[in-house]
């Protein structure tokens, strides 16, 4: 086992005394700004990419936004149907049913809103 980590010393050594040579310090510097460089002028074609992605995205929310309210307005009809039918019959948690389907339509049609004010 001692053999083992001497010899593993005296490789480390040896290549520690290579990397500490100027020539083996600038390649390595040089090469890896050669490669950083590469890598930024490929992220250039990425941008094209996520401004087109970003603009096919947005083209969607106005068409979304009318889809929820009119799931909104659905479900305000629905809702209003079930209190009537349940103020009909003289149920007596009807104001907790309107008060339940009335923040269901409140809150779809302001979701709707927010999401379209926030990204566009």
């Amino acid at each position: 086992m001692k053999k083992v980590r001497k010899a593993l010393c005296d490789k480390f050594a040896t290549l520690n005394d290579k990397f500490n040579n100027f020539k083996t310090r600038l390649t390595l510097v040089l090469l890896t700004g050669i490669l950083s460089g590469l890598r930024a002028a490929a992220a250039g074609n990425g941008m094209a990419g996520i401004n087109e992605a970003t603009s096919m995205v947005s083209s969607y929310f106005d068409p979304g936004t009318k889809l929820v309210y009119a799931i909104g307005a659905v479900v305000g009809l629905i809702g209003g149907i079930k209190v009537y039918s349940k103020w009909s019959s003289g149920d007596p948690d009807t104001s907790k049913t309107a008060a339940s389907w009335f923040g269901a339509c409140i809150f779809l049609i302001v979701a709707a809103t927010i999401l379209r004010s926030f990204f566009l």
